[in-house]
């Protein structure tokens, strides 16, 4: 299927570096896939809502479930009222309140809406001008890149994750996304 913004099958991944070392693993693809399917239960939970936000926003749902099994684990790794990264980022997508007024509970309709949004207006606003002659999937993994760390740290699609976490965010986002692509999303 055809994505406004990109179809994660069509995108070039080397997988997880460092983030791997969370589970115990080593990097790339396998890693990616591993975590990826270590999140599935959980990432089921919220697989219609995922399928909706994205035929809506042009985002394939399989990006969105990538994002949200590398931002909390399909909720797994958030506290009880929904918070990460110390209490600045909120919900399955890690909206960072340092930047952005969170909207709806943490495992909402809502919140995924708005940070798909979030992820939408990157890749409109700031990647297609920065990178206008780039295809759409370039695109989408550097906006990617920028949902993580910002677009003023993107430089070239070559490096395109050398200042995200872990130097590997939209690497092992798009290798969990082909994954969740082949389970239905």
């Amino acid at each position: 299927m055809e994505y406004q913004y990109g179809n994660a099958d069509r995108v070039k991944t080397t997988g997880a570096v460092d983030t791997g070392k969370e589970d115990g693993l080593t990097g790339g693809l396998t890693a990616s896939h591993s975590m990826a399917a270590n999140d599935l239960t959980a990432m089921n939970d919220y697989k219609s809502v995922i399928t909706r936000v994205g035929r809506d926003k042009g985002v394939d749902p399989a990006v969105i479930a990538g994002i949200i099994s590398r931002e909390s684990r399909a909720g797994k790794g958030l506290d009880s009222k929904g918070w990460g990264d110390h209490g600045n980022a909120f919900g399955l997508m890690q909206i960072d309140k340092r930047w952005h007024d969170p909207q709806g509970g943490p495992f909402s309709e809502t919140h995924i809406r708005q940070a798909t949004q979030i992820l939408v207006d990157i890749i409109e606003i700031e990647v297609k001008q920065k990178f206008s002659s780039w295809t759409k999937e370039k695109q989408l993994k550097a906006g990617l890149a920028a949902y993580n760390m910002g677009l003023s740290n993107v430089h070239c699609y070559e490096r395109v994750d050398e200042n995200t976490t872990g130097k590997d965010y939209s690497n092992d986002v798009v290798a969990r996304a082909k994954w969740y692509k082949n389970k239905g999303y």
